[in-house]
């Protein structure tokens, strides 16, 4: 989770909303990436999309023994991402600020493990009492 919670603060830093995620197979981080959709004017950059985009073309067998970390319950868009590489393992930092699609995902199979993290609890608060707008939009509200 830290490695994910690094890549939140990468996006903060360059203006963007603090959400990573890293995606690890056995002891390695294949995938990194933090939400792009500020930098990269995108709708679709969250930070798992963002991380599953740097580990480039693979076969859908390739992702049945990952796990995906982010620091914020995944959304929709994500969510059927997971779905639809068949990811069996999502570690999640927190879903206090936002409940993305849990029950979806476990519906589906999906091992999930909330970790209830300060530090991506009070990151997700801070930003979202700062740039509420910009917050809104990431979530499809406004």
């Amino acid at each position: 989770m830290e490695a994910a919670i690094q890549e939140a603060k990468l996006g903060l830093a360059a203006g963007g909303i603090p959400i990573g995620s890293v995606v690890v197979k056995g002891e390695t981080i294949v995938g990194r990436g933090h939400n792009l959709r500020v930098q990269r004017n995108s709708a679709i950059f969250h930070a798992e999309m963002s991380a599953l985009e740097t580990i480039g073309r693979k076969p859908a067998s390739f992702y049945q023994d990952v796990t995906l970390y982010t620091t914020l319950s995944p959304c929709s868009m994500c969510s059927g991402a997971i779905l639809l590489y068949k990811i069996p393992n999502v570690v999640i930092g927190e879903h206090q600020t936002f409940m993305g699609e849990e029950a979806l995902l476990q519906s589906h199979g999906v091992t999930l493990t909330v970790l209830d993290d300060l530090a991506c609890i009070q990151m997700m608060k801070d930003f979202i009492k700062g740039a509420p707008q910009l917050w809104y939009e990431d979530i499809g509200v406004v």
